[in-house]
């Protein structure tokens, strides 16, 4: 099965090149790269012409946001299976096999990775964002009747035709709980699997705040209260 994997970024160039040369020492097969750019520049440009990858990259822009940007890199792909993960380096590609195995087994849907379940290495971090993460998810929970342990994942994987079917609404924070929401209501098959998880301090980059919180809330209640997934 062929697997398309969209990255969107936006002032990640530098990101992006290391992920892009974590991805070639890991020797998938039928897989293509969808880069969906927000930078106003052409430097990535220049390092995805450079890469040394054995298979197909396509290099799309967008100016608008993530939602918009995820949208774009979903029409454009041409795999079975669509994966998508956050250009920030903290979710690493070789957690692919254990996030595709129920997909390339027809065990389900969609498959969410997260950063609270299994052995995988995790850096310890922020107290009060692991939280924050639990409240929401907790919440999300109540709203679509699942039990996951971290809806607010930026690691995911889906049957093409399934996110295909899903028209994006939100950007930034209130994308994963929108995502988690309208699967709930189609009524699909769900997993979970645990994945390492390296995650930055705000000196580093972080850019989560208070104010994305809240905006994860709305969309939590927004897209659990609208009768269906449309």
């Amino acid at each position: 099965m062929k697997v398309s994997l969209i990255l969107a970024t936006k002032n990640r160039v530098e990101e992006v090149d290391r992920f892009v040369r974590s991805l070639a020492d890991q020797g998938y097969g039928d897989l293509e790269l969808i880069v969906v750019d927000q930078n106003e520049d052409d430097r990535l440009a220049a390092i995805l012409a450079q890469s040394n990858l054995r298979f197909p990259i396509v290099h799309l822009r967008s100016k608008a946001g993530l939602s918009h940007a995820r949208n774009v890199g979903i029409r454009a792909a041409t795999g079975d299976i669509i994966l998508v993960q956050d250009a920030d380096l903290e979710y690493s590609p070789e957690d692919y096999p254990a996030l595709l195995e129920p997909l390339m087994s027809d065990k389900a849907d969609a498959v969410l990775g997260s950063r609270f379940m299994g052995g995988r290495p995790h850096r310890v971090l922020f107290f009060w964002h692991m939280v924050g993460n639990k409240f929401l998810t907790l919440l999300s929970n109540m709203f679509t009747n699942l039990n996951l342990t971290d809806m607010q994942t930026g690691y995911k994987a889906f049957k093409a035709p399934l996110i295909e079917s899903i028209r994006i609404e939100e950007d930034r924070f209130g994308v994963e709980p929108e995502i988690v929401a309208k699967l709930a209501k189609l009524g699909c098959r769900i997993f979970e699997v645990g994945i390492s998880y390296y995650g930055r301090t705000y000196e580093e980059g972080k850019k989560i705040g208070w104010r994305d919180g809240f905006r994860a809330l709305h969309a939590i209640i927004k897209y659990g209260c609208r009768p269906s997934a449309y």
